[in-house]
């Protein structure tokens, strides 16, 4: 099994802002995901759940290309109590044939990228959407999409969660931290990947551009009736964060491989207030993650850090099979 090959799958997982708030220990027959709480953005992210969603969705790589390079991976989601920063130990199972869809998705890994640009008006077909949601359950998690007043309920909400946002005092100080202009920078949300501002202001995108207000910026017009999809989990705790995690890559891995573009529109879950007007507790759902799902370009790559800053290969050989 090639180990390098699995580990560059898991750090090609989206992360809030780019964060990449991950550090992998190699251990005998496997490998143990931490977070790296260096990395939490506090301003819209302070009890961490965007961080353990983060750390979920490199799990979810992870996984996937272990099994497709033929072994069963084993994991458990935070094993040991008494370290709450080891999310997940993964070990090496036994060989086992990875079937296509497997293959197809891991395969999907480093073409799956963020667009903030506009999509075509193109309705994304009921039976593709059905399968987003068959992805979700995968992996313990719910997605529905939204219909024409919940769409605009969610519009209404990351509105306001944009205006608010602005407000606090240190959001654009954490904006500009994670959106640095070095060209040589490994992390964070690189200027080519802003995307355009919305000309009529119909689309409520996180604009990363506030950091660049003195530099020329191009418009477009964005559509005016987003397809929008909400992913929840049947509780709000750091291992139902991490299966979200999984849950959400496994949704954008197989739009990736249905040819579809996707923006994460994450401002109302940043807000206590707003993020409890999305959750129903009646049937304990709680709201993860707002994605925008549509055919579009695709987005430009975003940066990573090498794998010998994440990787900790001291508690063995480098072959460990």
């Amino acid at each position: 099994m090639d180990l390098e090959a699995c580990l560059r799958a898991a750090v090609a997982a989206p992360s809030i802002h780019n964060s990449q708030p991950w550090r992998f220990v190699l251990r005998p027959g496997g490998v143990d995901l931490y977070a790296d709480r260096t990395r939490k953005l506090g301003v819209v992210d302070p009890r961490g759940r965007e961080l353990f969603i983060s750390l979920g969705a490199a799990l979810l790589n992870l996984r996937l290309a272990i099994l497709s390079h033929g072994r069963m991976p084993v994991t458990r989601l935070l094993p040991d109590p008494g370290e709450p920063d080891l999310v997940a130990a993964v070990r090496f199972g036994p060989p086992v044939d990875a079937d296509p869809a497997v293959r197809a998705l891991a395969d999907a890994i480093p073409h799956r990228r963020t667009s903030r640009r506009p999509f075509d008006r193109v309705l994304v077909p009921a039976e593709v959407l059905a399968e987003l949601s068959a992805a979700a359950r995968l992996e313990g998690a719910t997605l529905a999409v939204a219909d024409d007043l919940g769409r605009d309920q969610l519009l209404g909400l990351a509105r306001s969660a944009e205006r608010m946002l602005r407000r606090h005092p240190g959001y654009l100080a954490e904006l500009t931290e994670w959106t640095s202009a070095d060209p040589g920078r490994a992390d964070g949300v690189p200027q080519a990947a802003f995307g355009p501002w919305d000309a009529l202001e119909t689309l409520p995108l996180r604009d990363f551009g506030l950091t660049r207000r003195t530099e020329p910026r191009r418009g477009a017009h964005f559509e005016a009736h987003p397809t929008l999809v909400v992913l929840s989990t049947a509780g709000d705790t750091p291992q139902q964060w991490l299966r979200a995690g999984q849950a959400l890559e496994r949704v954008l891995l197989t739009a990736t491989v249905q040819g579809l573009a996707t923006t994460p529109l994450s401002q109302p879950l940043e807000l206590p207030r707003l993020r409890l007007l999305m959750t129903d507790r009646d049937v304990s759902a709680y709201p993860q993650v707002v994605l925008r799902i549509g055919y579009g370009p695709a987005g430009v790559p975003s940066p990573r850090r090498p794998l010998d800053d994440v990787v900790d290969r001291t508690g063995l050989p480098a072959a460990t099979e």
